[in-house]
């Protein structure tokens, strides 16, 4: 059998994440340590006890799980032996998941994610934007709803997120949004529902983010990966290290291909996917996908009751 390992994006963090690998596994409780040093904070404290809004602010959030990502990794590979064959990781999780995979240190990559977030942050104070999903439309349908918002209203909107068949996120500027959103309902969509976010993520708002963030890329020392990655963009495995700069240059104003990125796998064999967590959220779109992989959540979330 043939596994990857999946490593999710912003909006999967809870509360207690990355509970179970602090307590039963030293490694990873050291990462939480090292993270708190680097940081300068207890960023652990607020993973472990929150509270969930101080959680959930982007420059917290990214860091956040990428720390509890690698912890719950560290622990599948030393509990169960995984050795995938491919890893990916959604949006923030292409950084997990090349930290994993080893091309960067987890110093590195921490410090990477925590300058992700500052200048999205910041991007999206310059250019304040939004996002929404869009359900039951396809790929070419949401496109030209954007296309017409665009012409309408003189602003931008883009297709952010290619999740799943039947699940797209658009990005972009609040008035063109808000068009297309209203567009997307007379096209026929089934729901049209706006993410708790101020920041249009992978649209061109966020070029300013991605200039800067390429030069930290640009500075930071990166290795060839020991286990092929699955890019964002290109939802192909990014073999080495002038393929990872140029990904993670265009990924932050690109559209993420997820369901490419699934299916490329799926038709390489992969027969196991396991979500590194927090949460089963990308085991989600799978399953919309293709329901014939077998699907593995390490870290479903928290207790329901």
């Amino acid at each position: 059998m043939a596994t990857a390992i999946l490593f999710p994006g912003q909006g999967s963090q809870y509360v207690g994440m990355g509970s179970g690998a602090f307590n039963m596994n030293a490694d990873a409780r050291a990462l939480f340590d090292e993270a708190d040093d680097i940081l300068g904070f207890r960023l652990s404290n607020l993973i472990l006890n929150g509270p969930l809004d101080e959680l959930t602010d982007t420059v917290n959030q990214q860091p956040a799980l990428f720390l509890v990502g690698l912890a719950n990794w560290y622990h599948l590979r030393q509990e169960n032996e995984i050795r995938p064959a491919f890893i990916a990781g959604h949006s923030l999780g292409e950084l997990t998941a090349l930290t994993a995979a080893g091309s960067l240190t987890f110093a590195d990559g921490l410090r990477l994610v925590r300058r992700r977030g500052e200048l999205m942050q910041e991007a999206g104070e310059l250019a304040p934007g939004a996002m929404a999903a869009i359900l039951a439309l396809d790929k070419e349908q949401v496109l030209a709803v954007c296309h017409a918002a665009e012409n309408e209203t003189g602003h931008i909107v883009r297709l952010a997120n290619d999740n799943c068949p039947g699940q797209i996120v658009i990005s972009g500027h609040e008035t063109a949004l808000q068009r297309a959103m209203e567009l997307a309902e007379e096209a026929g969509a089934r729901r049209v529902v706006r993410l708790p976010i101020t920041i249009a993520a992978h649209s061109p708002l966020m070029a300013p983010a991605a200039t800067e963030f390429a030069r930290a890329v640009a500075e930071t020392s990166l290795q060839s990966p020991l286990v092929p990655v699955i890019g964002n963009v290109s939802a192909r495995p990014l073999y080495d290290v002038a393929a990872i700069r140029s990904e993670l240059g265009a990924q932050l104003t690109s559209p993420v291909a997820w369901t490419s990125s699934m299916r490329y796998l799926i038709g390489q064999g992969t027969d196991v996917f396991v979500e590194a967590g927090p949460g089963e959220v990308l085991l989600g779109l799978l399953k919309r996908i293709d329901r014939q992989p077998q699907r593995i959540a390490f870290d479903k979330g928290p207790a329901q009751g």
